[in-house]
């Protein structure tokens, strides 16, 4: 332990730096990049005909603004013939298998509405024909129908 002398002078922590101030500039997020197949051929060839390690490839992969792991994984989908994988692929979740029945759901109301209507106006035929009827006197006292 120290013990210091009271006519020697105490050591002094330094005086605390003051804080910058933070950016106020909103940073602008970068955007994915998205190559066509026809892109990524172009690149693989360009990539192919220099040696590998030489610099050129890597002026290549600079210029292209790409990683050589972009250039392993696009060669891979060459060689499988999945020239179709080198499109990028839409992000998000998959949508599922369309339920069957909601077909034939949307199929019978449909049905129904259209039945619905023919119902409306088979029934104002009949309430018209009541109202001819009976004001031409055509009617029994016999062939009264029960009220709805």
């Amino acid at each position: 332990m120290v013990s210091y002398d009271r006519h020697e002078p105490q050591p002094t922590s330094p005086a605390p730096r003051p804080r910058p101030l933070p950016d106020p500039e909103v940073r602008v997020q970068p955007e994915r990049r998205l190559w066509t197949a026809a892109e990524k051929l172009r690149i693989l060839r360009a990539a192919e005909a220099c040696r590998p390690g030489s610099p050129e490839r890597g002026a290549l992969l600079r210029r292209e603004g790409i990683y050589s792991s972009h250039l392993s994984k696009w060669r891979h989908q060459r060689d499988r013939g999945a020239l179709d994988g080198l499109t990028p692929k839409p992000r998000g979740p998959k949508p599922g298998p369309a339920d069957p029945l909601t077909e034939e759901v949307a199929r019978l109301r449909k049905e129904n509405a259209r039945l619905q209507a023919r119902l409306e106006r088979a029934e104002a035929i009949i309430e018209v024909q009541k109202k001819v009827s009976q004001l031409l006197g055509f009617t029994d006292s016999t062939t009264q129908t029960a009220p709805r």
